[in-house]
């Protein structure tokens, strides 16, 4: 699933092609991708035939289109959802559920592509400011406005391991497994360590690496382990070929030589590198 430097990355992509663009027409090619809107896909394209993107903004993992109507058009990408920028006589991916025109004959269309309908798009009433139905996500680390000193408060507040911590989208948004492991690897943390006992050094570093590995994403164009991820462009990122630990169970750790260890976490995996990161000796898991 994309995390927050690869929507991040569609979310600029976006930013350049669509904004100031008036919507010509909307064609709703499958019902699922809009299952979210109640009111189903003629209303759908009715509340967006006519009005202008004003801004491209997200939340965590979420991106919303703001409207000149003061409603806003929210999307997840979901597992394999692509926003794909193409001019109008390119042929249609296999997987194309939603097609928006533009009145300005020279823009390109705007396609949403999923192979597995597991995203979603939706109109969010009065939610150009924010989607009241997003309100309740944190901010992310990538966020002029988030908040270090209240971050690490909260998070030496509770009680669990510190991975399923940075997983928690209420504390902060936007940090998916790949990202997690990644940081705390930098931040030399084990995926158990119990919050509670983490020092306000070891937080400000943990934030620290969260937002390195963010930003040396963001810089690769995101993390694309197969063609499910893609920017506006159709093309894939490449920061997987810089991962220190996600998926290198029996590798030899970039700093030390020891082979990555991968635990079962969370229906998910975990990969630590068993000298740089120690296991606490009373983890929570």
């Amino acid at each position: 699933m994309p995390e927050l430097p690869e929507v991040e990355v569609v979310r600029r992509g976006l930013e350049r092609f669509v904004v100031g663009q008036d919507v010509a027409a909307v064609e709703v090619r499958h019902s699922r991708p809009i299952r979210r809107h109640a009111a189903g896909p003629r209303d759908f394209s009715d509340r967006l035939v006519g009005r202008r993107i004003t801004d491209v903004r997200r939340r965590g993992k979420y991106l919303w289109l703001p409207l000149d109507s003061g409603d806003a058009l929210l999307g997840h990408l979901g597992m394999s959802g692509q926003f794909v920028v193409q001019g109008p006589g390119v042929p249609d991916e296999p997987h194309l559920r939603v097609r928006f025109c533009f009145r300005d004959p020279a823009a390109p269309q705007l396609r949403f592509v999923d192979q597995r309908m597991f995203g979603g798009l939706s109109i969010s009433p009065g939610g150009a400011e924010l989607p009241d139905e997003i309100s309740h996500i944190a901010r992310d680390p990538i966020d002029p406005e988030f908040d270090d000193d209240a971050f690490v408060v909260a998070l030496r507040r509770r009680r669990t391991g510190v991975k399923r911590a940075l997983l928690d989208q209420r504390l902060v948004s936007g940090i998916g497994n790949i990202y997690a492991d990644e940081a705390l690897w930098r931040a030399r943390l084990h995926y158990a360590r119990p919050t509670d006992t983490m020092r306000g050094s070891e937080a400000v570093r943990l934030l620290a690496a969260v937002r390195d590995v963010m930003g040396a994403a963001l810089t690769a164009g995101g993390t694309s382990f197969d063609r499910l991820y893609v920017n506006v462009n159709g093309e894939s990122g490449y920061f997987d070929r810089s991962l220190a630990v996600y998926g290198r169970e029996a590798q030899p750790c970039d700093e030390c030589g020891t082979p990555v260890r991968r635990d079962a976490f969370m229906n998910r995996s975990s990969f630590t590198c068993p000298r740089c990161q120690p296991r606490p000796r009373r983890g929570r898991w």
